[in-house]
């Protein structure tokens, strides 16, 4: 094990962590680099340490961030970002969504040091997908977190219930049942989602 790193394979994942003094951003990072699990800080300074997707949950998670990578290579008015990618919000939590999306404008207002580090801003359409180490319930949490911080547009695509929901800025959230395509609005109409492949398994 190297130095500054944890091993946590004798407890079971996430597990919440609460520092006795807030966690910087740098300090978050450079943990980051040095460990295998995907952390996150929400707004209380919690410290929130997940299992890495299995095989499955991986395909559904790298299926969806390619069509969106796709689908902006040919749209121009954004760019989107890996999984792990880490977004410092509003309310000081830091947060990864599976795939993620930002105008253009938005993405070039900030510095370099900016955009190398936690961008501090909410990504404008975001999707999670849920794997079977995800609770549903902490999902939805999630995603009233980022709805709260400025998304204009996110999915929680579930392959293990079979269903897409759509969060929208004061709407309440739509659930469609195992759809064929989930077609989005702005701020990214015009991306499709086809999703009979993520309910194969089902």
């Amino acid at each position: 094990m190297r130095a500054g790193q944890i091993d946590l394979a004798d407890l079971e994942l996430p597990i919440v962590l609460r520092p006795s003094a807030r966690v910087s951003d740098d300090v978050l990072m450079r943990f980051s680099a040095k460990n295998p699990y995907k952390v996150e800080r929400n707004k209380e300074g919690e410290l929130t340490i997940m299992t890495p997707v299995g095989g499955i949950g991986g395909t559904h998670e790298k299926y969806v961030t390619g069509e969106l990578y796709i689908w902006t290579g040919r749209d121009g008015r954004g760019i989107d970002f890996s999984p792990s990618t880490g977004f410092k919000l509003p309310d000081g939590s830091c947060l990864q969504p599976d795939a993620s999306w930002i105008l253009l404008d938005r993405w070039n207002s900030l510095t370099i040091k900016q955009q190398t580090g936690f961008p501090p801003l909410c990504p404008d359409f975001l999707v999670e997908v849920r794997s079977q180490t995800d609770v549903r319930r902490v999902l939805e949490a999630k995603m009233q977190a980022w709805m709260e911080n400025g998304a204009k547009l996110a999915w929680l695509v579930d392959p293990i219930d079979g269903s897409a929901t759509i969060y929208r800025p004061g709407q309440a959230a739509e659930m469609l049942v195992r759809p064929e395509v989930v077609v989005a609005g702005e701020p990214v109409a015009g991306f499709e989602l086809r999703c009979g492949r993520l309910w194969a398994a089902l």
